[in-house]
């Protein structure tokens, strides 16, 4: 049985948000919806300044707080190991974004047209499978998935940071470089059981 799951490797990653642009051209999110984004974090004091990135998406916990505590049943977890959701039950509770200690759901307030005044063709055909009042959020591409392609976040960043393949395969990338760069989940402590592991 396969279950997906995605290697981040913190020593690769530069910052430079193709992760979350590209997450956010193929899923054609709202106006200020994100699906993934990358956490900046400065150190230090000029001229001897450093700075981190770590990019942060849904964790497809096994133990997923969100599918647990959900009044609605709006999130699912499927037998590959993906968390998937049913904005359709959705009513709005908003439990899953207080339950959610990545904070990797977001919540879809108002559709509006990022120029503030008129939807362009492409807002209308994207905004279409959204509707406000109700919670979104990563799916691993699913639908690439199902054509046999990576998500769109991995193909698209340029450094190779992130690598992503079944996690019962211990012959694929993400097994590898788990046992060989020690990957760990973010936040272990609380029990989620996440399959994004971080390679530092």
């Amino acid at each position: 049985m396969t279950k997906w799951g995605m290697t981040i490797d913190l020593k690769r990653c530069i910052g430079c948000q193709s992760c979350t642009m590209a997450c956010k051209t193929h899923n054609g999110t709202p106006a200020g919806i994100f699906f993934r984004r990358v956490v900046e974090k400065e150190f230090g004091t000029y001229p001897n300044v450093r700075r981190t990135y770590t990019p942060v998406n849904c964790m497809h916990c096994d133990d997923a707080p969100c599918v647990a505590n959900c009044p609605a049943g709006v999130f699912s977890k499927r037998d590959d190991g993906i968390v998937e959701y049913d904005a359709g039950k959705c009513y709005g509770a908003r439990v899953c974004r207080m339950v959610c200690p990545y904070n990797a759901v977001s919540f879809i307030e108002k559709i509006e047209p990022y120029d503030g005044e008129a939807f362009i063709p492409p807002e209308k055909y994207w905004y279409e499978k959204y509707e406000a009042g109700t919670a979104v959020k990563c799916t691993f591409c699913a639908d690439r998935l199902a054509d046999g392609l990576k998500p769109a976040c991995v193909k698209t960043c340029p450094t190779e940071a992130m690598a992503f393949g079944d996690l019962e395969d211990p012959e694929s990338d993400v097994s590898r470089l788990i046992r060989k760069r020690g990957g760990q989940p973010l936040h272990p402590e609380l029990g989620t059981k996440p399959n994004v592991y971080y390679l530092s």
